[in-house]
């Protein structure tokens, strides 16, 4: 590997390389980013629990994954969080909690039941590190998807 600026492999909407990405913008390190697609022609990389799912179950699967881990967050949070996940300071949790609420609005989960959950996220998503990291604004995102 060449000296200089790390190489992120990268898919706009994955919450893995979304996480990597809001963490590189909050230390201020510049990466060159390598878009893997993980879709096009069966899949540049393994999509395996969605493969293995079916497509018939993915939206199901997705909300009952989705909705069992806010069921115990939005509990963890009444004892941990501050402006955040875990008091005033942006933290892995914080990071981990973006991508997961994209993650359950594409599968149209009802937040409703995740008023902590809801309320912290609404406030990352303000932050600069987050709002360049976001899907939307990635150089592989879809025309039709970007902001």
């Amino acid at each position: 590997m060449q000296a200089g600026k790390p190489i992120l492999y990268s898919y706009f909407r994955s919450s893995c390389s979304w996480r990597v990405r809001i963490a590189l913008a909050l230390k201020g390190i510049d990466y060159e980013t390598v878009p893997i697609n993980l879709i096009k022609d069966g899949g540049q990389q393994n999509l395996s629990v969605l493969k293995q799912v079916g497509e018939e179950m993915q939206l199901t699967w997705a909300q009952n994954a989705i909705t069992c881990g806010f069921n115990a967050l939005e509990q963890i949070l009444q004892s941990t969080a501050g402006i955040y996940c875990v008091g005033d300071e942006v933290t892995m949790a914080d990071l981990c909690l973006v991508p997961q609420v994209a993650n359950a609005e594409r599968f149209k989960v009802d937040l409703t039941p995740y008023p902590t959950i809801s309320s912290i996220n609404k406030r990352l998503l303000v932050l600069e590190a987050f709002q360049v990291s976001h899907p939307c604004r990635q150089p592989d995102t879809p025309t039709e998807l970007r902001a």
